[in-house]
């Protein structure tokens, strides 16, 4: 067996196969991972432009949109979190396309998992939690446990959102102005219509400053 990891890292798991998905997605919670799980590559483009998670594990072949395209548009988009292709395309040439997409790794199926386990540890040295409640919003982007925000490269005052929002889930709210139905997805916020509007009001302050 290979070191545990130490402490919680976030991963978005995007894999049409639902099985495999679900060997997977145990297999890391037993690592003490948080695991984000989606099956198709729109949904997880969407998850990965508004979470920061510590690494991304990506099927290629997928609905909507393939793992290289995915790959390619975050990319484009400075998301910069680690991509580790996960994919039965073993040949050279998908291989270098996967890499040349802006891929940190490409690991082909069938995989021994204690593999997949030291690839994510590589991928993720140093990183494990640290992008604990960050969020994205298209240009927007927040960190509730610092109460920071920067919007279009610029740190903009975010002292007055309460610390409960940390807990916060992106949510699909039309109030939340500024923002597209897309980028948005349904928020648990478990304490009640108070906190949700606190979260809300703080929002749209941020995205017209």
């Amino acid at each position: 067996m290979g070191e545990a990891f130490q402490s919680a890292l976030t991963v978005l798991l995007v894999e049409d196969d639902k099985e495999l998905a679900g060997f997977v997605r145990q297999g890391l919670e037993e690592e003490n991972c948080i695991v984000t799980a989606v099956h198709d590559g729109g949904s997880g483009l969407r998850q990965a432009e508004i979470h920061a998670f510590d690494i991304i594990v990506m099927d290629v072949m997928m609905p909507v949109l393939n793992g290289f395209e995915v790959t390619k548009r975050l990319r484009m988009q400075k998301v910069r979190t680690p991509i580790l292709l996960l994919t039965a395309r073993d040949a050279p040439e998908d291989i270098v396309k996967g890499l040349d997409a802006g891929a940190d790794d490409y690991l082909t199926k069938p995989f021994e998992f204690e593999v997949l386990l030291a690839r994510i540890r590589a991928r993720t040295r140093g990183a494990t939690g640290k992008n604990a409640g960050q969020m994205r919003f298209a240009d927007l982007f927040l960190d509730t446990e610092k109460r920071e925000a920067v919007r279009a490269g610029v740190r903009r005052g975010a002292a007055v959102l309460e610390p409960r929002a940390a807990r916060l889930q992106v949510a699909r709210d039309p109030l939340v102005a500024g923002l597209s139905a897309d980028m948005i997805e349904c928020a648990e916020f478990g304490e009640g219509e108070g906190l949700a509007q606190v979260v809300r009001d703080e929002l749209r302050l941020l995205v017209h400053r």
